[in-house]
């Protein structure tokens, strides 16, 4: 199995400079098509009005808890088994532990590099 770039990847994160470096790193990875929310209800609404093959989010995106916006996504069974990597710039047992609870496809710690993103791709979707 291979990854495929022409996929739509939602960004979400409150920093639109965040959200710029993700979109330039997912452009060097060949994934050309993404789509960007600075709040979770944003993302919800992106998410109805489009098709996307992977979320990234930046846990602590409000309005909503990064569980309860996981939960929302997941309550939808058009979303259920969307794959999400999690970005945030804490790193701690408690962190990873909430976040495996929740569901989450990945985790990777702020700041990050092209080569991470890959490896965490890789790991999901197959080779590139």
């Amino acid at each position: 199995m291979s990854v495929n770039k022409e996929i739509s990847v939602l960004i979400v994160d409150d920093y639109q400079t965040m959200r710029g470096v993700i979109r330039n790193l997912l452009r060097q990875l060949g994934f050309h098509h993404t789509l960007e929310a600075g709040t979770t209800d944003e993302a919800l609404t992106i998410l109805k009005e489009n098709e996307c093959g992977l979320v990234v989010f930046d846990w602590l995106t409000g309005p909503m808890s990064g569980a309860d916006f996981l939960q929302a996504v997941r309550a939808d069974e058009k979303w259920s088994k969307l794959p999400f990597i999690v970005i945030c710039a804490e790193s701690n047992r408690e962190l990873t532990d909430a976040l495996k609870q929740a569901g989450v496809s990945d985790f990777i710690a702020k700041p990050f590099t092209e080569a991470m993103l890959k490896k965490r791709m890789v790991a999901l979707f197959g080779s590139f």
